[in-house]
């Protein structure tokens, strides 16, 4: 499909009839109807869910009058449009836009209008795990720096409302979604320093093909010049056959492949380093180590000091959702990992704990990825596995098959699918005793049971204050 991209620079929105394709739940398509309407669109939102559904996005943009709301939407045809913005949920595969190719409508999204307003220079940060918390841990150690650092993309925040106020001497740092990539692929841009943590499968549903993910990820670096810089993870054997135009830097435990940052079971090792480098890290995990390599090697690609990069590390008290420690009750340890939303950075998380002391709550949606791998490491590392979502039967049987296979794994429990989050809650805090580990790390998108994966964690946090208010009250 050929999408004729939209280049706003110099154009006017002024009376241009634009629909907004999917309003959506989480800030993207507030900020770009809110963009529009501030310059004279007449806008049109076009969105499969209810009013209801969209209830919190609809307050946010109450004040604003003259906005056309299509809501419950099965539509096959765009009303007439002279500019067509993409949520970036939106699939490719959308049949609303195969009569915008026909009609040669012009695409944007809120991503490739902030990129072609923005007048700083970027950090892009994707990846199939561990995005989120490395953009988060570069942010925090740019700004350690003294420069006046942005944040934001797929981790949460539109910069669009924020880009005329962003200097050509400031850092912009964003996390890059896939579906991010896509669309900044039509504008044919990458950013200055591109950061790539990792790559496996994931978002199948959305791209429908292994070989269209990764040509969606690979837009990180693909438009680079010469002279730009790509960081990626040296032991990920995929990242290694990737093309760059550009300079690559790359971080990891491998020492054979020269990485300019090497991560080392007391520390850090490089080159502008007088020994080992040792940041004492808040967030746990040998996969975190690899994120705080990827922030240490942007850092030095800019030529920040070694004392900076490490004060900057050391502030960084990780992220909400993200193997975050809410509490201890009863002798239990509680963590929430509810951006875990991929196997791969689960299976980071079990690692993260001593096995046969984690009761974990697993499953969800069903991105039609395969979760092998996942079952026999919460098999390998759990006491007990609260099943949840789509996934659960899946899991399920992927879980009892291999433990036909491994008697080895005979000894950790596994649980019916549960038909509620508060079901899988109580199961879990059963089958826990003092000294365990109570863990949400889903390994699956949160959508069907929650909105996002917000609303799981927020959910998490809230029994656990329960649990806890009843034992003392």
């Amino acid at each position: 499909m050929s999408l004729i991209p939209f280049h706003i620079q110099n154009q006017s929105l002024q009376d241009r009839r634009v629909t907004v394709l999917g309003l959506g739940r989480f800030g993207g398509g507030i900020a770009v109807t809110r963009f529009l309407a501030e310059r004279g669109a007449q806008i049109t939102v076009l969105d499969k869910l209810s009013a209801n559904e969209l209830d919190g996005s609809l307050q946010q943009l109450a004040d604003i009058q003259g906005i056309r709301y299509l809501l419950e939407e099965k539509t096959r045809e765009l009303p007439a449009t002279d500019l067509l913005v993409l949520n970036p949920a939106i699939p490719p595969q959308h049949p609303l836009l195969e009569q915008a190719e026909r009609e040669q409508i012009p695409v944007t999204s809120e991503i490739e209008l902030f990129w072609q307003l923005n007048p700083a220079p970027v950090v892009g940060v994707t990846g199939s795990n561990g995005k989120s918390t490395t953009t988060a841990m570069i942010h925090s150690v740019f700004s350690e720096s003294g420069s006046t650092c942005r944040l934001g993309g797929n981790i949460g925040v539109s910069l669009l409302p924020q880009v005329e106020q962003i200097q050509p001497t400031d850092w912009v740092i964003l996390e890059l979604s896939s579906f991010q990539l896509h669309g900044l692929d039509r504008l044919q841009v990458s950013p200055q320093l591109a950061v790539v943590t990792n790559f496996s499968a994931n978002h199948l549903d959305w791209h429908q093909s292994f070989e269209h993910y990764r040509h969606a990820k690979q837009t990180i670096s693909r438009w680079q010049t010469a002279d730009e810089t790509t960081i990626i993870n040296g032991d990920d054997p995929d990242l290694r056959n990737w093309d760059y135009p550009g300079n690559v830097l790359r971080f990891g435990c491998d020492a054979a492949l020269n990485p300019a940052v090497l991560v080392q079971e007391q520390g850090f090792q490089a080159d502008q380093f007088d020994g080992i480098f040792q940041p004492q890290l808040s967030v746990p995990g040998s996969h975190n180590r690899l994120n705080a390599a990827a922030a240490i090697t942007a850092g030095l690609c800019i030529d920040l000091e070694p004392a900076t990069i490490q004060r900057g590390l050391e502030r960084f008290q990780g992220l909400p959702h993200r193997l975050q420690f809410i509490g201890e009750h009863a002798g239990r340890r509680f963590y929430n990992d509810s951006l875990a939303t991929t196997p791969e950075s689960a299976i980071c998380a079990l690692e993260a704990f001593e096995s046969g002391k984690i009761i974990a709550l697993a499953g969800g949606y069903d991105k039609q990825v395969d979760l092998t791998t996942f079952s026999r490491e919460l098999l390998s590392h759990t006491k007990a596995t609260a099943l949840m979502g789509d996934t659960g039967v899946k899991l399920a049987g992927l879980m009892s098959g291999l433990r036909v296979e491994a008697q080895s794994f005979a000894t950790s429990v596994i649980s019916e699918p549960q038909d509620s989050f508060e079901n899988a809650f109580d199961w879990a805090w059963q089958q826990s005793a003092p000294g365990d580990v109570i863990l949400l790390s889903p390994g699956c998108a949160s959508y069907g049971w929650f909105a996002n994966f917000q609303e799981r964690g927020a959910r998490f946090e809230a029994l656990f204050q329960e649990l806890s208010n009843v034992a003392t009250s």
